[in-house]
């Protein structure tokens, strides 16, 4: 189960797909994390599936990551009378806090968060911007709006504000039962919806308390101004681009992108690029050839890992889906061009030992004759520096955590597998070379390289680079 690609592919699990048989087959095709959309399903439902992920993991010999993804705030209009009223550009009518059942001249938007945050001039999207209005006189419990264009409002559409900051939690109630819940099962990763600024993903941080992995899904214009300030807090950041593609124009999500991509590359935080990857799929067993471009760019740009939402959760062919992201990410990666890419993309060096010492230690296996690298990692940090250099080189990274594994499963070019804590340097040695000839990333006499710290053990403190070579006789060490 060595992937013959370096970026990684986030399958949804959902009505098609979270069936123990299925869940095993959609990480033979190359799944690599699961994610359980909390928008979605019963706690039932995601405890079923976590399990189903566990069976696949021991019975593939692969560690596989589990994402959660809350839900985060809706925010929507109220109810009218008879369902819906028509519109059209000029159209003007009032937004209040009012619960009787709206009708053409005015209609319950309850809350009081976004009439605070309003300014006259400011824009109104509804619908995922299948209305926009914009915002004429305002007070603190209504608003005056001007329909430019659409055609119909109708119940408990989607309301966003994509000009102003709303001062409400990016976590609901449901959002902390949701939270509560998933760390007692023992998700690997957890996703924050509607992050607007840092201090949405520092109250994540300080709920999980380290349980699990914090991932921030940019989904908010608010988000892009506050981007560094916000990578502080993360383990991981998603680039949402449906969410994303409603607030901003369709011109500025490419750049958008680019641009999450790379402050995410240069703090070396795992990347996904998310939403409508294959989402023809969902009904149909071939994607469009834009569509299979999508992919592509978004490998050719770097990002760690591409995730399907509906493809794989409720679609007519979640293992083709998987099969075909899996073949586009491998023909992508055999490009003599993709190379000087990843390496066009490289940031500086932090100033610490370490990052010199791995960036000395990518330098080193460009060398030809080097088979494999293997980096021992307690808790990651080791390993996800590894992959912001982005080695052509397979990275095996050995750790004697199971959850270090798990969410080593989502970054960039690594393998993850689970070894023993090596107590000397001889034990350092013989585990590399025994288990990059196990899981065949070398073949006897070939050379590895191994990256490992002193005291053993002890979080980030890489400071051994050693060249070895993979054993012709019988192995020494399990490992």
């Amino acid at each position: 189960m060595i992937r013959a690609r370096r970026a990684r592919i986030v399958a949804t699990l959902g009505p098609a797909s979270r069936a123990p048989g299925t869940v095993k087959a959609l990480a033979q095709a190359g799944a690599d994390v699961f994610r359980l959309n909390f928008s979605h399903g019963s706690h039932e439902d995601h405890a079923a599936a976590l399990k189903a992920v566990r069976g696949a993991e021991m019975a593939l010999r692969r560690p596989l990551g589990v994402l959660a993804d809350l839900q985060g705030p809706k925010l929507r209009l109220g109810r009218f009378k008879d369902g819906e009223i028509a519109v059209k550009p000029g159209h003007v009518m009032r937004f209040d806090l009012d619960p009787a059942p709206g009708d053409e001249t005015r209609v319950q938007m309850p809350h009081p968060e976004i009439f605070k945050a309003l300014r006259p001039g400011m824009a109104l999207l509804i619908d995922d911007g299948r209305i926009r209005l914009r915002v004429g006189e305002r007070a603190d419990d209504w608003a005056e709006v001007t329909i430019e264009s659409g055609s119909k409002l109708s119940d408990r559409k989607g309301v966003a504000v994509p000009d102003a900051v709303i001062p409400v939690s990016a976590l609901t109630p449901k959002d902390r039962e949701d939270l509560a819940f998933a760390l007692r099962i023992g998700v690997d990763w957890v996703a924050l919806s509607f992050v607007q600024k840092a201090e949405d993903m520092a109250e994540l941080k300080r709920l999980v308390g380290g349980k699990a992995a914090c991932l921030a899904k940019i989904e908010k214009p608010q988000a892009l101004n506050d981007l560094e300030s916000i990578l502080d807090y993360c383990d991981g950041v998603m680039v949402a681009r449906g969410d994303l593609g409603v607030e901003l124009l369709p011109e500025e999500v490419p750049v958008a992108q680019k641009q999450i991509l790379r402050a995410a590359r240069r703090r070396g935080v795992p990347a996904i690029v998310a939403t409508q990857m294959l989402e023809s799929m969902t009904s149909a067993p071939a994607p469009t050839r834009a569509e299979a471009s999508d992919v592509a760019n978004a490998v050719y740009e770097g990002a760690d890992a591409l995730m399907l939402s509906a493809e794989t959760a409720s679609g007519d062919y979640p293992l083709e889906a998987v099969g075909i992201m899996n073949r586009i990410i491998e023909r992508v990666e055999k490009d003599p061009l993709w190379p000087s890419l990843m390496d066009a993309e490289h940031a500086g060096m932090d100033e610490h030992d370490v990052d010199a010492l791995v960036a000395a230690a990518r330098k080193a296996a460009e060398a030809q004759s080097t088979a494999c690298m293997v980096v021992f990692t307690t808790l990651g940090g080791t390993a996800r520096r590894m992959s912001r250099e982005r080695p052509l080189q397979p990275v095996l990274a050995l750790t004697p955590n199971p959850d270090t594994a798990r969410r080593l499963a989502l970054v960039w070019g690594l393998e993850p597998r689970l070894g023993q804590q090596p107590d000397s340097l001889e034990a350092v040695t013989d585990d590399a070379v025994n288990s990059a000839v196990e899981f065949g990333l070398a073949e006897p006499g070939q050379r590895i390289l191994i990256l490992a710290g002193t005291p053993f053990g002890a979080p980030g403190a890489a400071n051994l680079l050693r060249l070895a070579h993979a054993p012709t006789g019988p192995k020494t060490r399990k490992s």
